[in-house]
């Protein structure tokens, strides 16, 4: 039987052989002398395949997609070809496929596939963007040079750019693809995606309806990523983010189920325009009925007693109903929950649920349902992402080990630990800690993820006084490793990954000011104890010469070098360090007849100090809970007691007086955190920081009286600077630098002192690349001159605003304005005052 062509390709069309591309038909044709029984299907051998058509992809490739070879045995009509020709359509490489029956001889069929290629992409453009939007976009289209371009390609990519605008704000941006033949490159086009971004569109106005019994300013507070204009999220971005807002919905039905409102529901929210550059929301609740507790009971509890499991979970009967607080109670509150104290005793599986039954007018009661398991214990814990530090600096903060019991507060603090070192980004070494039980054998896997950041410092500074120039240069490295010293890979620039600090710093105007210190920490001595070993050494020369006269003869020179161990200590917790400190001063001066109690001579200052602090706080950069509290104390031998009771001190010289100096000296700082807000109400944590100091010189001997060394030095910036007699300066905004210190015989004399502090902290960026909070302040504080004059209550005031600015290389810098509220000397008020800060102020 004879088909002509035209019958032939109709049978193959009706009879379900071909597939069909969304853009494209593929055909099986034959040539006009080729006759085939369709009725009648036969088996060939296939004589010759070949491939015509294609210029960019090699004849070889397609064969290897086809799948046949010449020799193999094919059925025609048969479903050999149809998956062929799918085949080489889901490349997405051909516009075209056709397979061609070109003759029959016997038993062998000679066939040649016909391919059309796609065009491909000599470039990929854009229009209508900024410069700095270029290379996000080309990060998120991953568009390769000289790929095939298909309508799905195009499509795709532009929603993702769609996409990205939207995410700015830009609700309405449109995009279009426009395509020029590349008259360089056969078969290439050139293609161009044009973005019309539009207006960028913002929320202005939120209306909630129906809530009766809740403020609209909790709402508001609710919904973290959907903000209006509204003067309270200043600071927040007025974006409608579309991922978000469902989720912001729920966290808006939770600050009515705190209230008790149990089946608060929104019943409509609608979206719209109030012009083309911002959006108008309408939410309306239904609040429904109030409820409260009644009874709640506990099953399943073997470990700990009802009596301890109620004292945890402070929900007492006729409490407003609150399912949100409930659930904190049971699973989440940072200052205690039921699944912590079962984590804490190695009931890692425990599982806890909570039914709410009995539902009668408005009481509920609630039954808690413990299923407690058995006790696990840590088994692999991995280091993953310390490319710098190395792994037992790591694992030496750690506070749990494999084949230890598991305990939460233990792999919480390991966290902590590791956040206070330093080196890590603190906001991820929490969020990165994978958590990988296995119920089988009772174990636990721990990994901690964490991501170097930049820790080392560089200083470099210049200024004019004094008539003269003053340069600085100071370096510090925080992640030092004397291990790899000799390692010659390891200078780059120097050897890094033991968190050892070495810090050098020099500074000089010639021969008028001369100043060098260097200082070392080795925070685990001999890498197997959490002792930690401080050395520096300082030397600064200062002489009466000026930028036009030289006069090196004049000179005031002091020396210093101190030795400190600090220990953890386990009683009456970890969290409590010990220090101890040996330094020694000498003041060698010839001469001088400046700003110094005497102009010829030495004087020498051997102390002790011991220090003991308590630590507690989540990070050390933006702590939002714990305690930093300190207590130090710092003497010298009571050089005065050896002598002669009838020693007249009044007849002495100041140098005689003063060659050994005397005193002994107690200081005391506590600084509190908690978070007033946190990222589940306002988006990030609003912290409260209060802080209180006070500071004592005493002295063994009143016929000798106060040192004039040590002080305290009160009021400004509390940057130290440049301080002749070694006095710790203690900053109090709104009053210039030392102006609350008593001054007397030439000499500043603030020998106690206090001071108050109420800040209020609100973070706009916490990266590791930069950190930047604001605050608000009230200060209040004081010094005296003797300790019969201190007055606790008697303190100048100040009220102020400030911003912080942490930057890796260059560390902390600030700006505050204070003003003060009280007289100083003779000014009514210390006033308003700028204050700019380097460094973080105690």
């Amino acid at each position: 039987m004879r088909v002509s062509n035209r019958t032939l390709l109709l049978f193959f069309l009706t009879s379900g052989i071909f597939f069909f591309n969304t853009v494209d038909a593929q055909e099986i044709v034959t040539q006009t002398n080729v006759v085939i029984d369709f009725s009648n299907p036969k088996k060939y051998i296939l004589a010759d395949l070949e491939v015509k058509g294609v210029k960019l992809i090699s004849k070889e490739q397609i064969l290897n997609i086809v799948g046949l070879v010449v020799g193999d045995e094919v059925t025609i009509p048969g479903d050999q070809f149809s998956s062929v020709v799918q085949r080489l359509y889901q490349q997405r490489a051909f516009s075209d496929v056709v397979i061609r029956v070109d003759s029959l001889r016997k038993d062998s069929v000679y066939v040649s596939i016909n391919l059309v290629e796609r065009p491909r992409a000599s470039l990929w453009d854009f229009t209508g963007i900024k410069k700095s939007e270029r290379q996000d976009l080309e990060d998120r289209l991953k568009l390769r040079w000289r790929s095939e371009i298909s309508d799905f390609i195009l499509r795709s990519s532009s929603d993702i750019i769609k996409r990205f605008y939207q995410e700015k704000g830009f609700l309405n941006v449109q995009v279009t693809v426009s395509q020029v033949a590349d008259t360089l490159i056969p078969n290439a086009v050139r293609v161009f995606f044009n973005v019309d971004r539009g207006d960028k569109v913002k929320i202005k106005k939120i209306n909630f309806i129906g809530n009766e019994n809740v403020k609209t300013q909790r709402l508001r507070f609710a919904m973290k990523n959907t903000k209006d204009k509204h003067i309270l999220n200043l600071f927040s971005s007025k974006k409608f983010k579309e991922k978000e807002y469902p989720q912001d919905k729920q966290s808006l039905i939770q600050k009515f189920q705190e209230k008790g409102f149990f089946d608060a529901r929104i019943i409509r929210d609608s979206i719209y325009y109030i012009d083309k550059k911002h959006l108008g929301i309408d939410i309306e609740v239904e609040e429904g009925q109030k409820y409260f507790f009644r009874n709640v009971t506990w099953t399943g509890n073997s470990i700990f007693p009802t009596e301890s499991l109620n004292r945890v979970l402070m929900i007492e009967k006729g409490d407003v109903f609150d399912v949100v607080t409930l659930e904190k109670r049971l699973y989440s509150e940072p200052k205690g929950n039921i699944q912590t104290i079962y984590k804490d005793q190695g009931y890692v599986f425990c599982q806890i649920m909570h039914v709410e039954h009995n539902i009668d007018k408005d009481s509920i009661d609630v039954e808690i349902r413990i299923f407690e398991g058995k006790p696990a214990m840590f088994n692999n814990i991995t280091i993953n992402g310390n490319t710098i530090t190395n792994e037992q600096v790591v694992r030496r903060q750690l506070f749990i080990r494999p084949g230890y019991p598991y305990e939460q507060t233990a792999l919480e603090r390991s966290a902590r630990e590791l956040m206070s070192i330093g080196l890590f980004n603190e906001e991820k070494v929490g969020s990165g800690i994978g958590f990988f039980p296995n119920q089988r054998d009772n174990t636990v896997d721990i990994a901690f993820n964490l991501e170097e950041k930049p820790s080392s410092q560089l200083e470099v500074a210049g200024g004019w006084g004094g008539n003269t120039f003053v340069g600085t240069l100071g370096v510090s490295f925080n992640n030092f490793s004397t291990r790899r010293m000799l390692e010659k890979k390891a200078w780059r620039p120097v050897p890094l990954g033991d968190a050892q600090t070495l810090s050098l710093r020099f500074q000089t105007s010639g021969t008028y000011y001369t100043a060098a210190s260097a200082s070392f920490i080795e925070p685990w001595l001999f890498g197997k104890k959490p002792t930690s070993l401080n050395l520096s050494a300082y030397f600064t020369r200062q002489t009466a010469s000026t930028y036009f006269y030289l006069n090196p003869d004049q000179f005031m020179e002091i020396y210093g070098l101190a030795a400190g161990l600090g220990t953890r200590l386990k009683w009456p917790d970890s969290y409590f360090v010990l220090y101890n400190e040996l330094s020694a001063q000498r003041y060698r001066l010839q001469d001088w007849q400046y700003y110094f109690i005497f102009s010829n001579g030495t004087s020498n200052n051997l102390s002790w100090k011991i220090n003991l602090r308590r630590n507690s706080t989540d990070q050390p950069i933006y702590p939002r809970l714990g305690q930093d509290l300190s207590f130090a104390l710092q003497l010298t031998p009571p050089y005065s007691l050896f002598k002669d009771k009838n020693t007249d001190f009044n007849s002495m010289t100041t140098a005689q007086r003063y060659k050994w100096i005397e005193y002994h000296k107690w200081t005391f700082q506590g600084s509190f955190f908690s978070t007033l807000l946190g990222k589940e109400v306002i988006g990030k944590d609003l912290v409260l920081m209060t802080r209180a100091q006070f500071g004592y010189l005493g002295y063994y001997n009143r016929k000798l009286g106060y040192s004039p060394f040590e002080g305290f030095l009160v009021g400004g910036d509390g940057m130290s600077g440049y301080n002749t007699y070694g006095a710790d300066v203690i900053g109090l905004r709104g009053y210039k630098n030392q102006s609350l210190t008593p001054y007397a015989n030439n000499a500043y004399s603030g020998n106690v002192y206090d001071k108050f502090t109420l800040e209020v902290r609100f973070p706009i960026i916490l990266e590791p690349q930069s950190t930047i909070f604001i605050l608000g302040f009230l200060e209040g504080g004081n010094c005296w001159s003797d300790i019969k004059d201190f007055n606790p209550f008697s303190i100048k005031r100040s009220a102020g605003v400030g911003v912080r600015v942490l930057l890796p290389i260059v560390g902390m810098l600030g700006i505050d304005w204070g003003y003060g509220f009280d007289p100083v000397g003779g000014d009514k008020r210390g006033g308003s005052n700028i204050h700019f800060v380097i460094g973080q102020q105690f």
